[in-house]
């Protein structure tokens, strides 16, 4: 068996590797935990089901020391729900794993906090995002601190640097990367595998169908219904498709209420929901004074491109979903604090990708899925560059080919593995 990452791998030989890796594939938010904990009282671990919040929780807590209650067995659960008051009595860490089972534990873990409020108290698991759970009566304001754990990036499979967001914004138009011997097949095939593990796990695609369907029907059955009442499943299902469909395109909630047949209100919620159980993420329209043509409406991506590629994603949207994916991942861990945006004019002029950090300085990014790259392809970046002036650091077109290279005025070609690679 190869005995180099998947990275270095011949992609027949994916499977084997990524069920060697994923047991033990570090994760890049056990630091942002690890550090969360030396400061706040109570930090909370949250993301989509399945892609690993408990094991990670696990590490952590053997690292610092502490107790583990999981309130996924019965009988735990009985004993919280009977005196949650005794339940979060712990002298040092104490890990509740699927915390939103019992949400009068919210309120003594504020007090216990309020009375001792040394640091590294409350590590908290949930398979929703449990600041939007309506049971919630108190947020923590001020307490707690959220980490959110994405599927696996490519980096974390590979065990690479998942560095680009930094890369680009230190380098500018000047960053290049090592050649790779990744082409558009490739990328596809990382896109439709997507993040979590236990999709990794799986030997063929048939039996991550398998994987995808349950997962579907998994959080149909309990996510969805923890967070909101729908009037028919069917419809949230047929929405999932459509925006399978228009992946990484506008979201239109007209259109998306037309097809439904349902209230444009109703579509909205129903997005809604979709982020708040981690399956679908928006992308907010980006402008600035310098560019008022641009129009307002969001972008809309999958949390996992394996599962938009199993709702029906064609080619590629399916690989701009990828990239939108794995920039998004990045923003959770990247010393770069920045915003991920997309731009769109009525001139039809526009921009995959629209990072902004917090100086103002904007990195924008393309994505094609051919393997070569013409002048045209940078049409949208070049615009926002003359508009923008020193406020715009670099363009970039992420293709399907192998190579880098400039093509002028802070405008660079590279491989879409420079996400992962950089």
């Amino acid at each position: 068996m190869c005995s180099e990452r998947i990275g270095r791998c011949a992609f027949d030989q994916y499977d084997e590797v990524v069920r060697e890796a994923v047991d033990y594939v570090p994760r890049r938010a056990a630091e942002l935990v690890a550090e969360a904990l030396l400061d706040t009282r109570v930090v909370v671990l949250n993301g989509a089901r399945q892609v690993g919040k408990s094991t990670l929780a696990e590490k952590v807590l053997r690292q610092h020391g502490g107790a583990a209650r999981y309130l996924d067995q019965g009988p735990v659960r009985a004993i919280a729900e009977a005196d949650p008051g005794a339940f979060v009595q712990h002298d040092g860490l104490l890990l509740i794993d699927e915390v939103q089972r019992v949400p009068d534990l919210w309120l003594e873990i504020k007090h216990t906090v309020d009375r001792d409020p040394r640091p590294g108290r409350f590590l908290l698991t949930g398979s929703a995002r449990l600041l939007a759970l309506k049971e919630l009566p108190d947020a923590l304001p001020g307490r707690s601190e959220t980490v959110e754990l994405w599927p696996l990036s490519q980096g974390e499979i590979d065990g690479t640097t998942d560095g680009f967001v930094d890369s680009a914004f230190a380098r500018g138009p000047e960053l290049r990367v090592d050649w790779r011997e990744l082409r558009k097949k490739d990328y596809l095939m990382r896109a439709r595998r997507g993040g979590y593990p236990e999709a990794l796990l799986r030997d063929s695609p048939r039996r991550r169908t398998k994987f995808f369907e349950g997962y579907l029907a998994d959080l149909m059955a309990r996510d969805v219904k923890q967070v909101a009442d729908i009037d028919k499943a069917s419809d949230m299902r047929k929405l999932m498709s459509l925006l399978a469909a228009q992946t990484a395109g506008m979201l239109s909630f007209n259109r998306l209420a037309g097809e439904l047949g349902l209230s444009t209100n109703t579509v909205k919620r129903y997005v809604e929901i979709l982020e708040t159980i981690y399956l679908v993420r928006t992308v907010p329209a980006w402008s600035a004074n310098a560019t008022t043509r641009a129009v307002a409406t969001p972008k809309v991506f999958f949390v996992d491109s394996g599962i938009a590629a199993h709702l029906g994603a064609d080619e590629g949207a399916l690989l701009e979903n990828f990239v939108l994916g794995e920039l998004a991942r990045q923003l959770t861990w990247s010393e770069t604090r920045a915003t991920l945006h997309h731009y769109r004019d009525r001139d039809q002029y526009e921009v995959d990708a629209v990072l902004e950090d917090h100086l103002g300085r904007v990195i924008g990014v393309e994505v094609k899925a051919a393997e070569s790259v013409r002048t045209d392809d940078f049409r949208g970046l070049r615009l926002l560059q003359r508009r923008l002036g020193d406020r715009f650091l670099a363009g970039f077109v992420l293709y399907s080919g192998e190579f880098s290279g400039s093509f002028g005025n802070g405008m660079t070609c590279l491989p879409i593995s420079a996400l992962w690679t950089s």
